[in-house]
Formats: structure tokens, C-alpha cells, sequence
């Protein structure tokens, strides 16, 4: 397993859960609870078809290739993060920088 830069205390913590000191409290029907939690997260029920410039779709298109996934997960992706507030415009923090005009 690759791991990045780990700090003291989070060394120690991976050195003891890989030695076996620690043991799981997750109960059958909690870990029955949660499943239904994940499988109900991720279920696609829903259809949409929506009309977007080719040059969108080819943009959508060759950003999911680089990620290794289809473009339509991408897009529900996006719209999820979005919805959930998790999808964020960096440029709305911008300020706009007022235009220098020179003279010659």
C-alpha cells in the first residue's frame, strides 16, 4: 500500500491497527443499515436528457477520458457535488482587477 507523508501520531495509529490492536464495534445490523445507506446513495433511477454545445460535451468528454471513467458519470458527478454544496466556483472568490490603460 502506498502511503504519503504520515505525521507521528498517524504512523503510531497505522502501526497499531496493522499490528491488530484495535478490534471492530460495527455490528451486523449496522453494517446492514449502512450498505442500504450506500447501495440507495448511488442508485440511478432517473433518466434526463439535456441539450449542451459540442464543444461542452467534447470538453465533458475528454476530462472523464483522462479520469478513466464514462462522460455520463461525470456528469451526474458534477451535478451531485453540485447539489450537495460540494461543488464550489473558484472564480466567485476572485477579485476583478480594474484594467491599467497605458499611454505611448
Amino acid at each position: 500500500m502506498s502511503i504519503g507523508k504520515l505525521s507521528t501520531e498517524e504512523k503510531a495509529l497505522l502501526d497499531a491497527v496493522e499490528a491488530g490492536e484495535f478490534e471492530s464495534v460495527l455490528t451486523e445490523s449496522r453494517k446492514k443499515e449502512l450498505e442500504a445507506i450506500a447501495s440507495n446513495t448511488f442508485k440511478k433511477d432517473k433518466r434526463i436528457n439535456i441539450r449542451i454545445s459540442n464543444r461542452d460535451l467534447t470538453a465533458i468528454q475528454s476530462r472523464a477520458s483522462e479520469e478513466g471513467i464514462p462522460y455520463q458519470t461525470l456528469v451526474s458527478s458534477i451535478i451531485h457535488k453540485y447539489i450537495s454544496g460540494s461543488l464550489q466556483d473558484i472564480t466567485t472568490n476572485k477579485k476583478i482587477q480594474p484594467t491599467q490603460k497605458t499611454r505611448d
